[in-house]
Order: C-alpha cells, then structure tokens, then sequence
C-alpha cells in the first residue's frame, strides 16, 4: 500500500482522472469511508442495470409516479409484470461485491452503506444498516392509510387472486418487473390494501419522477459529513439523486473514489476512476486490507 496523503492526490480538475486499485486502497485504508452504490454492483447477481452495456433503457421506459397514480390500467399493468418479475428479485443472492462491503464495513474501513438499489442485497449480506435511498422492493406501503407490509405477504395474495397467471415473461428489468404481453395484463386482477380494505397499493420504492423523501436525503448527507471519503460503485451517475452526493463531498474537500465499468457523470469530480468489475476488485481490496469476505451464494 502506498503512503501519499490523500489530500496531496489532485482532485481531476476537468481532466479525466485515472487510477488503480492501490489507489483505493489508500483511501479504505484510512477508514471512515462512505459507500454510495449503483446497479452496477447488482449485475453479477442476475439484475440488470438501467444505463450500461446493456441497460434496460435501452429497451425499456420505467413507469413514472405519474402514470402509476393516475392511472388503474397502468398500475395493473406495473403490477402484473411486477408480481412475475418480483420472484427473480427475491431469488438473486448477494453477489462477491456486496460480501466485501459487508466485510469492509465490518472492519470499520467503511462507515456507511448507501445505495441507489431496491434489491436489498446490501441487507442481505450483512449490511443492516445501509441507507436503501430509493427504497426496496420487499416492502410495500398504501398510498392512502401509509400502512407498510411484506411483499411476500402481497405476492401471496396475488397468486390467489391470479391462479391461472402464467409466467410469460421475457426480460427482468432492473426496477423488478418484466415485459408482458398486453393480453395477459388484461386478465390480472389487483388487490386493495389489506389494512384498510380499500386503499392502492404500490411497491415501497422511489418512482421516476418521485421525489425521495427529504429526510432520507439529509440522513445520507449527514453520513457524508461523517466520512472521510466517497467510494462509488457501480453507479453512472446520471439522475440526480445520486450524483448530488458526489458534489457534495467534493466541495467539502473530500476525497472521491469511483469504480465502474463506463463512465460516469461525477467523473470529472472524482480523485480516483477506476474502471473494473465491481465482485473481483471489491474482493482482492478487501483481501487486500485483511477482511475475511464471505463466499457469495451461487
């Protein structure tokens, strides 16, 4: 491990900054540092991402807020391809990246987990505490009494409500749904909240168009001014949500660190842009600094 102060690394200045995994290395090194994560860093489990190689965006548009709340054919249409999408969601594993932050947290080189991703797998492989910025898809809440449940419990309704729904799906897409032909959503059947008997339904997650709650936002600022440095995976950047961490610790003086495959909006933000897989280079710093990682789920 190399020994340069941090804050002799010259932040890119508008060049496009370069970088090694001795790089970041250095800067886990010193511990206190906060996590932002992107789809990125689910790939390897099964789940797509939005803006990569072969992001869904590139076939797919996302439902907006709008569209869900104003409209019942629409939320019939989320719903139905939703309910066979979301049994991909809750089968994908934690992949080898997620198991080194797990571990790089653990060990206290990271101090806070926040990610733009509704899998839940940062929770699942340890990270209790991660900060789920979009919220997560295993969660559901009633758009008129607030009443949060289970997804699971929700699927199971569902089936009940849909016995003869086949599986035709083609593609998962990174927000958990699939694509459907427009004559099977025709024959799926919603259901009302079960608490209050009546009120719409929708996963607990941050739509297009949404906005995230504000004090969600302040609590991930706050981590930000705890922390020493940003490290980014996985992530392009390119809404705003996330990208405004990245220039808020910037203009604090913090030392900035992204690893992705593809470049990214904050690049020109950045100290260290590393462009690699997210499960083998999380993996060998990990290793690296001595955290024992667990072995992903196949």
């Amino acid at each position: 491990m190399r020994t340069r102060p941090i804050l002799d690394w010259p932040n890119a200045g508008g060049l496009a900054p370069s970088g090694d995994v001795d790089d970041v290395e250095d800067i886990l090194a010193g511990g206190a540092v906060a996590v932002l994560s992107g789809a990125g860093l689910s790939t390897e489990s099964g789940i797509p991402d939005y803006r990569g190689a072969t992001g869904s965006l590139r076939r797919h548009t996302p439902m907006t807020y709008e569209q869900f709340v104003h409209s019942a054919d629409n939320r019939r249409r989320y719903w139905a391809r939703s309910h066979l999408g979301w049994r991909t969601i809750a089968r994908a594993q934690p992949n080898a990246g997620h198991a080194a932050v797990a571990s790089l947290s653990a060990a206290g080189y990271v101090s806070a987990v926040i990610t733009q991703n509704v899998d839940g797998l940062h929770r699942s492989a340890g990270n209790s505490n991660c900060v789920e910025l979009h919220g997560s898809l295993d969660r559901v809440i009633c758009l008129d009494c607030r009443q949060l449940s289970l997804r699971e419990e929700l699927d199971r309704r569902l089936r009940a409500a849909n016995p003869r729904f086949q599986d035709a799906s083609t593609q998962i897409n990174p927000d958990g749904d699939v694509e459907l032909a427009d004559e099977l959503i025709a024959q799926f059947n919603t259901v009302p909240c079960d608490a209050c008997g009546s009120g719409t339904l929708k996963p607990d997650v941050v739509f297009f168009g949404e906005n995230v709650p504000k004090p969600r936002v302040q609590q991930c600022y706050d981590l930000i001014d705890e922390a020493r440095a940003l490290l980014v995976l996985g992530s392009s950047l390119t809404v705003m949500s996330g990208l405004r961490f990245v220039r808020y610790a910037a203009r604090a003086g913090k030392p900035v660190a992204i690893v992705n495959q593809g470049a990214t909006r904050g690049d020109e933000l950045a100290a260290v842009r590393l462009n690699a897989p997210l499960g083998t280079t999380l993996t060998r710093l990990a290793d690296r600094l001595g955290c024992a990682t667990a072995t992903a789920a196949a």
